[in-house]
């Protein structure tokens, strides 16, 4: 992995979590431009499933694959799904979710970090 991507991405997603927070208790519902911030994120953890499928193909291995590469799908999958669950209960709550999601992130970008400099457990 790239580890100046992997902090820009785990950045990203702390600013939109705090934005969420932020939101959330301001008694805000999930408005457009934070699903569009969401939407940013998602591009970021999009090209990094790119970097990392490219680093493979190079020739370069993980500590153990399978666990590299549900870390590196898996983060694609935690924001659509808390987007989903928030858009389809618009409410205060919601918002803390979105949050939660992106909080998410940066935990699993650090596992993916980790996964690819040779940690197995």
């Amino acid at each position: 992995m790239i580890f100046g991507f992997a902090v820009t991405v785990a950045m990203a997603a702390t600013l939109v979590a705090l934005w969420s927070f932020v939101q959330s208790a301001r008694n805000r519902l999930p408005d457009n431009p934070l699903l569009v911030a969401l939407a940013g994120l998602e591009l970021l953890l999009v090209a990094q499933l790119v970097i990392g499928i490219v680093l493979l193909a190079g020739g370069e291995r993980p500590g153990s694959l399978a666990t590299y590469l549900a870390y590196l799908i898996g983060c694609l999958v935690v924001l659509p799904v808390g987007a989903a669950w928030a858009l389809a209960e618009r409410s205060r709550s919601s918002t803390a979710v979105l949050g939660i999601a992106c909080l998410a992130i940066p935990v699993m970008v650090l596992r993916l970090n980790e996964v690819w400099s040779g940690a197995t457990a």
